[in-house]
């Protein structure tokens, strides 16, 4: 009798949880809900939150609420995202910092994996390297000629420990072989006025502060970070059509909930976010800051999950290597 009864009360716990799931599902979203932006206004990073948070808002009908909780390379805003409570109300956008920051830091209080699932993708953002205006190379292959004649001498300016451009930078010293002056800045903004004002000498980042620059003339271009031509600069080529491989970086943003969310509230949000992605004003928007939105078949849980482990295993990897650790 005592067994009857303890799997009679097993089976109502397990009816019960089924049927907070399903009431959930069901009015989810009922409240406002906030998308944590692990870095400061402003940036490239902050733009692509408040379009997606933007678009989102319409497909769920609530209001998306951006929460710019900066610091220690996107870390604290994602901490405070893994200890969020599972419901679908907090949601983190994050980049590449996602994976790298298990390499930077060695007490990190949350696990890019085992701490968050994966809604999908959002965007791709390229990289291109440029230089001050005066830099004596006159296309790509006397650039390649002249890092790897003058090697320290060069300054190579990036924002900041872990960030986009010192990552690409980085990829560029090993495809290269050279050692550059590494001259670190707090933030991109800083490292592109310094370049053009001629104070450092090159800078490997996003299209999405890089090309204005560039189309202003105000830097120069000498090369895509990757296999192929970038749609707003045609005329720059790609750093392998001088034979330089293993530089093929690219900043893409993904959106991610803490462990736990049910199912079905997941299944809302990734569907909201397809419906984003494939949103023409979304994609006229990022195409604008040169970057694109993925294609609805990347934003889903499984091709950022393939691609969060792709960057643990290759940048992740790659910082380790060269000794880089957060201050």
């Amino acid at each position: 009798m005592k067994f009857q009864t303890n799997r009679f009360r097993a089976l109502a716990a397990a009816m019960l949880c089924f049927s907070a799931v399903t009431a959930t599902a069901q009015t989810y979203p009922d409240r406002p809900i906030t998308m944590m932006m692990p870095y400061a206004p402003g940036g490239p990073g902050d733009t692509i939150t408040r379009v997606f948070a933007g678009a989102m808002q319409k497909q769920l009908g609530q209001q998306i609420v951006v929460d710019n909780t900066a610091g220690a390379s996107g870390s604290i805003g994602t901490a405070k995202v893994a200890r969020a409570k599972p419901d679908g109300y907090t949601l983190l956008m994050i980049h590449v910092s996602h994976a790298t920051n298990t390499a930077m830091y060695k007490n990190l209080s949350y696990h890019p994996v085992d701490d968050f699932d994966p809604i999908g993708r959002a965007t791709n953002g390229p990289m291109v390297i440029v230089t001050r205006n005066d830099f004596p190379a006159k296309d790509l292959n006397e650039f390649v000629s002249y890092l790897k004649a003058n090697g320290p001498k060069i300054s190579l300016a990036h924002a900041g420990v872990g960030s986009a451009s010192h990552l690409c930078g980085l990829m560029m010293m090993s495809a290269l072989n050279v050692k550059l002056n590494e001259i670190p800045y707090k933030g991109t903004g800083p490292a592109l006025t310094d370049l053009m004002g001629g104070q450092v000498d090159v800078l490997c980042d996003q299209t999405s502060g890089t090309v204005p620059p560039v189309k202003a003339g105000k830097i120069k271009a000498y090369a895509a970070a990757g296999k192929s031509r970038l749609s707003g600069l045609p005329d720059v080529p790609a750093i392998t059509e001088a034979g330089v491989q293993g530089l093929d970086i690219n900043i893409s943003f993904g959106l991610y909930a803490p462990k736990g969310v049910p199912k079905p509230v997941m299944d809302q949000l990734t569907l909201a976010l397809q419906k984003s992605v494939a949103d023409p004003d979304v994609r006229q928007r990022l195409d604008s800051m040169g970057i694109s939105a993925v294609n609805p078949d990347q934003a889903r849980p499984e091709a950022l999950r393939a691609h969060l482990k792709y960057e643990i295993d290759t940048l992740g990897s790659l910082l380790t290597k060269a000794g880089v650790k957060a201050n």
